[in-house]
């Protein structure tokens, strides 16, 4: 019932999709009878993604590729490749993300601070900008951002700005798309159980830390962020754009 119907079949873009928040996105997207381009830097990894989808369902068409979204390039060539396939695009999931480092801002290597900000600001932006002119009146794109970068994190410095950078390029790019009919949102999880965030989850202190700052006394599963990112994409947040969505357990509150 959420599915907005630009096309017959609509076509779901993910990016980060083999694991964790991506991962339970597709098959989301996929339950509700979207096709998904998929990309992630492992293909074996997207490979056992779209075995599982194909197996749960069939009639979805899943085109994997493996994409570092920190490369320009290879995003370029992946929109063409997505177009080629689809014929369209409908709906943009960024979610791909880097965390290379955990520790002071002071001693930091100018390698890990390029990292995080390839990925995090300028792979976002690339995507957006490809996506975008491939996308018709009605599409929605979604940014997957964090609480960090409402509440920056100690030892997550650059990784928390560059999610508040995240934050504020929503709202710019939704200012700028609003005119061609094209909403941008973006969703900002909390402490969330996945492999990337497992530098906080597996390290007790750290996790038991956080736990009581969080409303509900416990961390997400992936499963519970994806339908944020459904409604995001469908008719039922129509007049909704350039809006940051916490899902948090009630951390920000």
């Amino acid at each position: 019932m959420f599915t907005i119907k630009l096309h017959e079949v609509m076509v779901t873009v993910i990016t980060g999709s083999s694991k964790g928040i991506g991962k339970a996105t597709a098959l989301r997207f996929a339950k509700e009878g979207h096709d998904l381009a998929l990309c992630a830097r492992t293909i074996a990894d997207l490979q056992v993604l779209k075995d599982e989808i194909n197996h749960l369902y069939p009639q979805i068409d899943v085109f994997i590729s493996a994409v570092d979204v920190s490369k320009s390039n290879l995003i370029k060539q992946w929109g063409k490749d997505v177009l080629a396939h689809f014929g369209h695009v409908d709906i943009l999931v960024n979610n791909a993300a880097a965390n290379p480092y955990f520790g002071p801002m002071l001693d930091m290597d100018l390698d890990a601070f390029t990292k995080t900000v390839d990925v995090n600001i300028r792979g976002y932006w690339y995507m957006i900008q490809q996506a975008a002119k491939r996308m018709p009146a009605g599409s929605s794109i979604i940014n997957v951002a964090s609480v960090n970068g409402v509440r920056p994190a100690p030892m997550q410095g650059v990784y928390s700005f560059s999610k508040a950078a995240i934050i504020s390029m929503t709202q710019v790019w939704a200012r700028e798309l609003g005119a061609a009919g094209i909403r941008v949102n973006a969703i900002l999880p909390g402490l969330t159980d996945t492999k990337f965030a497992s530098a906080l989850t597996q390290n007790p202190a750290v996790l038991n830390s956080i736990i009581p700052m969080i409303a509900l006394n416990r961390m997400a599963q992936p499963a519970e962020i994806a339908p944020i990112a459904l409604y995001l994409a469908s008719n039922a947040s129509s007049y909704v754009t350039g809006a940051s969505h916490a899902v948090d357990g009630g951390f920000l509150a």
